[in-house]
């Protein structure tokens, strides 16, 4: 397990600050969600937090250790689930662990199943739908060694029912792991479903603006959204976001 904690963080590109002051954490096995106005920023945190790039100000501590401009220490998983066309499943799954110096077929394997991808182990990407493509790329990142994840809006291109349907899965696979996760998305729902922490950032150059603790119990039930309770976190969640709108 990790703990991720982000200080006084700040960046800029070509003199335009895109980060100010930003600091937030991520504790043990918590899973937390970053809501935000587009353009604000949350990608590159996360290129930040992977070592990328290098920010000007503040400091990445991941276990009690600085990783600023450091790579190796979380695994991504972007909004594009970024297979390899040449490389099967069970290849892509396992890539992760290859750039290590490692290798479990087994293991991997067995999360395959558990995606539900039995019998295409052999299979290219050209051959999955797209939430068939989000699990393997998924599986990926929890094959990965690192104990924190980063994912990017992992389910931005989904419909509406397969994107419910990978949250659910998402949380059943999540359960089991426990591990970090930072998450970034626009859709507010989602962020309610999923997780434990909701941090909304400010508009550019951002900050965090407010942070949210979600009152759900785990497992949870998808019907969760539907009930009022959750409508009124949603306006709540909501009028925070659209603060900046009003201020711009």
């Amino acid at each position: 397990m990790s703990q991720l904690h982000i200080k006084s963080l700040s960046k800029q590109f070509d003199h335009h600050p895109v980060l100010r002051d930003l600091s937030l954490q991520v504790e043990e096995g918590e899973f937390v969600s970053i809501l935000g106005p587009s353009g604000s920023g949350k990608t590159t945190l996360f290129h930040l937090i992977g070592g990328m790039m290098e920010p000007e100000e503040g400091s990445i501590i991941l276990n009690g250790k600085n990783i600023n401009g450091k790579t190796g220490f979380i695994s991504y998983m972007p909004q594009d689930h970024a297979l390899l066309p040449w490389r099967t499943v069970l290849g892509n799954v396992i890539l992760g662990q290859e750039i290590h110096g490692r290798k479990d077929e087994e293991q991997a394997r067995k999360w395959i199943g558990r995606a539900g991808l039995s019998g295409y182990e052999g299979a290219y990407p050209d051959e999955l739908s797209g939430g068939m493509k989000q699990r393997v790329a998924f599986i990926r990142a929890l094959m990965s060694p690192q104990s924190l994840l980063c994912l990017d809006e992992p389910f931005s291109s989904l419909d509406e029912f397969i994107r419910l349907d990978m949250q659910k899965w998402l949380m059943d696979i999540w359960e089991e792991d426990k591990r970090s996760v930072l998450f970034i998305t626009h859709n507010i729902d989602e962020a309610l479903f999923l997780s434990d922490r909701i941090i909304v950032l400010s508009g550019k150059p951002s900050s965090v603006q407010k942070e949210f603790r979600v009152p759900y119990l785990r497992p949870r039930d998808e019907q969760i959204i539907l009930s009022a309770e959750f409508l009124e976190y949603k306006k709540e969640i909501f009028r925070e976001l659209t603060k900046y709108v009003q201020h711009d």
